[in-house]
Formats: C-alpha cells, sequence, structure tokens
C-alpha cells in the first residue's frame, strides 16, 4: 500500500469481515503513521464491497423480530448491530476512496477529510471486533443469523453526490442509532447483561463523535457551496431517503454531534 486511495479501496475489497476489520485498522494506522501518499488511483469504484458469503441478506421486512429477554433475542440484536459495523467500515473508507476528490474540489482540505473518516474506519472497527467477540463469548458468531442489507442500498443510491451520502448516511441513519442507543442499552442491564451494555455504551459515545463528523463536512460542503445547510439537508433527504424521520428524538446526543431541531424536526413524521 502506498496511495491512501489504493489502500481504502483495499478494504473494500476484501471479503471475510474479520480480515475486512484487520484491514481497516492496518490501513488506519499507516495513514496516521504518514506512510499513504495521495497519489490518485485509476481503479474504478466497485458499486458494491466485497462481502462474506455469510450471512444471508433478507429484505428489511422478512427479519425476525427479537425480545433482548432472552439470550437468542440478545444474540439476534448483537448479530444486526455487527452487520451494521461490518457495513459501516465499508462506508467510511468508500467515503475516502470516493468524495475525496469532490472534497478537495470544493473545499481545499482533503487531508483533514481523509483523516476524520479514517479515525472513523478505526471505530468502526474496533466496534466490529468488541461484537463479534462477543457474539462468540454467548456461543454465536458474525454470519450464525441472516441479515438485511438497507444500509448498503442507502450508500448505493447516494454514490454520486457526498453531501447526500452525508445527509442520508451519518445525519439521519447514524443519528437514528443515538435515538435508539439508550433505551436498548438499558433493557440489556435490565436483562442482566451487562457485558454487552457496555459494548453499546462505548460504541453509543464513539457514535456521536461519527455524526460530528458528518455533521461537519455536510457544513462545509454547503458553505463552499454557497447553499443554505438546512433547505440542502431538507432536500437531499427528501430525494434519497425513503420514509421520514421517526421520532423521539435523542436531542442532547444529536446537539453535542452538531446536529441541531431545524435540521430533522421539519422532516419527522
Amino acid at each position: 500500500m502506498t496511495s491512501v486511495f489504493d489502500a481504502a479501496q483495499e478494504v473494500l475489497a476484501t471479503a471475510g469481515a474479520a480480515d475486512k476489520a484487520a484491514k481497516g485498522l492496518l490501513v488506519a494506522r499507516t495513514w496516521a503513521g504518514g506512510a499513504l501518499s495521495l497519489e490518485r488511483t485509476a481503479r474504478p469504484l466497485p458499486d458494491r464491497p466485497a462481502r462474506p458469503a455469510q450471512p444471508v441478506l433478507l429484505a428489511p421486512k422478512d427479519m425476525p423480530r427479537r425480545r433482548l429477554g432472552s439470550q437468542d433475542g440478545r444474540i439476534a440484536l448483537l448479530h444486526s448491530l455487527a452487520h451494521i459495523e461490518l457495513n459501516a467500515i465499508d462506508l467510511a473508507f468508500d467515503m475516502i476512496a470516493r468524495f475525496s476528490s469532490q472534497c478537495a474540489e470544493l473545499t481545499g482540505c482533503v487531508e483533514d477529510f481523509i483523516s476524520d473518516w479514517m479515525q472513523v474506519g478505526l471505530e468502526e472497527c474496533n466496534h466490529f471486533n468488541l461484537l463479534s467477540a462477543r457474539l462468540e463469548a454467548l456461543g454465536s458468531f458474525y454470519g450464525a443469523l441472516p441479515a438485511h442489507d438497507g444500509l448498503w442500498e442507502a450508500a448505493f443510491e447516494t454514490r454520486n453526490d457526498w453531501l447526500a451520502r452525508l445527509a442520508v448516511v451519518p445525519l439521519v441513519l447514524e443519528a437514528r442509532g443515538l435515538d435508539v442507543s439508550p433505551q436498548t442499552i438499558d433493557k440489556l442491564v435490565e436483562a442482566g447483561d451487562e457485558p454487552s451494555a457496555r459494548v453499546l455504551n462505548q460504541i453509543y459515545e464513539e457514535e456521536i463523535g461519527h455524526v460530528a463528523v458528518g455533521t461537519k463536512w455536510f457544513g462545509r460542503g454547503c458553505k463552499a457551496q454557497k447553499t443554505a445547510p438546512e433547505r440542502t439537508f431538507h432536500t437531499l433527504v427528501s430525494t434519497y431517503f425513503k420514509g421520514s424521520l421517526k421520532p423521539p428524538f435523542n436531542e442532547a446526543a444529536r446537539e453535542a454531534a452538531g446536529l441541531l431541531p431545524n435540521f430533522y424536526t421539519p422532516l419527522a413524521r
């Protein structure tokens, strides 16, 4: 690996889940050590990243319901979250490989952009590893249960517009995770699963930072294009996101990430 863009594509091209997480950690640490150049790559970007043969992917409506009071239900929850984090690894490195040039043209801050998303990618790799280890401690593993592909479908729809990707992925989908995580953590504690609750609490706290990175670059992009951030957000979400935003919102966590109510409350159902 010599180019940061080739390195990011290597993460996307790695199929095995554990291997992808390991590759992502290596790339992020190599970038932090100053060993990757900004030389552009001529390699075409895939529309979809490489993925393992398991889990089987179902439509979101076909996913079985889970009850957190049982161990099987907690395993299903952790498996679903591990799948989200695997997608999140690819989303962070796809952001670098796909949209750094757009960022450079508009803002001139490409190294800052790459560093932010490398840190996000590193943390997503750690999140996947934490959830995978917790699944194994409970007698299961990632790939043992079905999962759905909704998150990458959103990524595919926004593959040509970096502001649309920022609006839909960190500022809608990841922000939704901030809304539901505290209640999920409380239910795990009530069920006596403190180790899983600790894992989810660490992920929750770091995901606030990921939404903050999305908010930061969405704002910079809008400033560079001389467009109003709130109006641009509403237009992009209405165009690229199916459905409306669902309250209640975790306003404290969203505000900590720089995402204010005038962005999301007009889109609430």
